[in-house]
């Protein structure tokens, strides 16, 4: 199940509307083949496998990470594939909670005589695809906060320097979360003072997230480097000018509703749930993470941490202090050292 997990991986940003989910085939104590779920409308992780080794399994075991669909959407059940195949046992990692399956999957498994054993890596299976899980259980994708940040939490010096706080594999790294999230979202001061891409420029499958910017009052240069295609602004504008002359360079502009003058960040992320997007990484600024922290809906952070004390400029969250009984808690995940910096993974206690 390990090894699925890190199959899984090769699939994440680049599945739709479909969860990530990694299976590998084990036939006497030797890997068979693994799969992944493909592009939409395309094959998912079980019978991607199974292609592998021409659809004749017997006799062996499959590990998923989720439990195999049993309905027909745009790609056949795969449960019909591994019955067909032979598979002798089924290893599950989470049971599917989408209603069309939900237990059904391994029930007509076991219907066919085949062994199925659920709950194996459950928390690990659970957080690769915990958007999937959000999304099917209130309509919300999974939000991950990520911040380049100074030894004492500061993303930018007290002049305004923020390029480049860490060094070019923390960069690197970066790059591979986008590539790993369905959307890349910024607050307009994110724009104004970096006029960032916000593509994933990884060496790898190539991914094309969605760039969505939060800009209550429309002040997005209609020549910033976010617009163009599969661009979103959230805006509480009404100028008309303003709004055609973005669209015009390739931004979908959607006039939402907002809390005073900001941009409500829950109608933002609800409308891109619709979109078929199931995991968000929020890029700043400081108001843009505050205000994911406060409305409760961060489940991670990624933080990539220097060595360099600032001792001034923002910090990676904006607004008043929290009590220690108000604050946002996450638990610690990972550290991995990337060049001269760490890579620092965080989850929030009880997601």
């Amino acid at each position: 199940m390990d090894r699925a997990l890190r199959v899984a991986r090769r699939a994440l940003g680049g599945t739709g509307n479909n969860p990530a989910v990694g299976a590998v085939l084990v036939r006497d104590e030797q890997v068979l083949a693994e799969g992944w779920t493909q592009a939409p409308g395309q094959d998912h992780a079980e019978p991607h496998a199974l292609a592998q080794v021409g659809g004749d399994a017997r006799g062996a075991t499959l590990y998923v990470t989720l439990e195999p669909c049993c309905h027909h959407g745009r790609t056949p059940p795969c449960t019909d594939a591994i019955i067909r195949s032979g598979v002798r046992r089924v290893v599950v990692g989470i049971v599917d909670p989408f209603p069309l399956v939900s237990g059904r999957g391994i029930a007509q498994l076991r219907a066919a005589g085949i062994e199925v054993d659920v709950g194996v890596r459950e928390e690990e299976c659970r957080a690769m695809n915990l958007g999937f899980l959000r999304v099917v259980a209130g309509g919300l994708p999974a939000v991950t906060l990520k911040a380049a940040v100074s030894l004492d939490g500061r993303i930018a010096s007290a002049h305004g320097e923020s390029r480049w706080i860490t060094g070019p594999e923390a960069r690197a790294a970066g790059h591979r979360l986008r590539a790993e999230h369905d959307a890349v979202l910024v607050g307009v001061g994110t724009v104004l003072a970096d006029d960032p891409e916000l593509t994933a420029r990884y060496p790898g499958p190539p991914r094309s997230p969605f760039r969505v910017v939060l800009d209550s009052a429309l002040r997005t240069p209609a020549d910033a480097r976010v617009l163009g295609p599969r661009s979103v602004i959230f805006t509480r504008s009404m100028d008309a000018g303003r709004a055609a002359a973005l669209r015009a360079a390739g931004a979908d502009v959607i006039v939402q509703g907002g809390v005073g003058e900001r941009v409500d960040p829950r109608g933002a992320l609800q409308e891109l749930a619709g979109r078929g997007v199931r995991t968000v990484l929020v890029e700043g600024g400081g108001e843009v993470h505050r205000s994911m922290l406060t409305g409760g809906y961060a489940d991670r952070l990624e933080l990539f941490l220097n060595g360099r004390v600032l001792a001034g400029g923002p910090g990676f969250v904006a607004g008043p202090g929290f009590s220690l009984a108000e604050a946002p808690a996450f638990a610690l995940g990972s550290v991995e050292r990337v060049g001269p910096d760490l890579q620092l993974s965080w989850t929030r206690r009880g997601a």
